[in-house]
């Protein structure tokens, strides 16, 4: 595969420091409500917001299992470089973002307890599988980057791991957990459809999905003190480009993000072109590098 460049790098530590699933507030947020500071809705928009929502949540959403696999290669393309995202398993590599190891098919890291809570399932699932043994380790380097433990034995056992297909699923299972299954819902609450519904994802599985100024949360509160979801009465584009907005200020706020392709070239190309389905065919560049999904 090939090797992350220092552009496709993570924001250090940041999902350990926001790793529990915030989310679970603003999940049941009625249409009536105050959000991010625009206002409590009029109540002739209500009509407008149910029209929307349906308009959101009637058409297949990202959890339909064509468009997850869609979902999974184009964020491939930006953090592998690669659409063959059920390649990336076998994946370890220190990145030097100061996160330690990351790892998997979504970029399990050592240093923000994700790739730990992974081990650990796999473990329970599993005992005596290659990894257990450095269960210790991850435990002692878990907040850090260090190496301590690990190293290219560590390496190896992850390599050798991947090739069991229970430790595929744990992979599988953990992305959607922690990733994939918060940001669909909380998208689908805001009645967007599957490409608002990727938006959401892209933005946690960068970030992280807690509730500081850089993470998910944050940057849907600041998309919300600018724009509507469909839930709320707004306009779906309107809403979906304030986000990426926001999105594309935290990812500038550090080094590490500094090339925003993934938004530029990629989300805002299938926004600005109308396809809130997010369905094939795609076009889209990251980091200079052109990716297609033809059907």
């Amino acid at each position: 595969m090939l090797a992350r460049t220092s552009h496709q790098m993570k924001t250090p530590l940041r999902r350990g420091a926001t790793r529990a699933v915030l989310l679970g507030a603003a999940l049941s947020l009625p249409a009536t409500l105050v959000l991010g500071g625009i206002g409590q809705a009029a109540p002739a928009a209500h009509a407008r917001a149910d029209a929307a929502y349906a308009v959101g949540t009637s058409a297949a959403g990202l959890d339909d299992p064509r468009a997850k696999d869609i979902a999974m290669r184009v964020v491939s393309s930006a953090e592998n470089s690669s659409l063959d995202w059920r390649g990336q398993f076998k994946y370890i590599e220190d990145i030097g973002d100061g996160r330690g190891y990351t790892a998997g098919i979504i970029g399990f890291c050592s240093g923000t307890g994700d790739m730990l809570d992974l081990v650990e399932l796999y473990t329970k699932k599993k005992p005596g599988n290659p990894l257990a043994t450095y269960l210790p380790a991850l435990r002692k380097v878990n907040g850090s980057d260090s190496h301590d433990g690990l190293g290219k034995s560590f390496e190896d056992a992850w390599r050798k791991a991947a090739q069991d297909k229970a430790f595929q699923d744990a992979q599988e299972s953990e992305r959607d957990r922690v990733y994939f299954d918060p940001a669909v819902k909380q998208a689908k609450n805001d009645g967007l459809r599957a490409l608002g519904q990727f938006i959401y994802y892209d933005a946690i599985v960068m970030h992280g999905n807690g509730g500081d100024k850089y993470s998910f949360g944050g940057i849907r509160k600041t998309a919300l003190s600018k724009a509507r979801p469909p839930a709320q009465g707004g306009d779906e584009k309107t809403y979906l480009n304030a986000f990426l907005d926001a999105r594309k200020k935290a990812m500038q706020s550090e080094k590490a993000h500094e090339d925003t392709s993934r938004v530029d070239t990629a989300q805002r190309v299938f926004l600005n072109s109308g396809n809130f389905d997010f369905k094939p065919p795609l076009k889209w560049k990251v980091y200079g590098d052109s990716f297609e999904i033809k059907e």
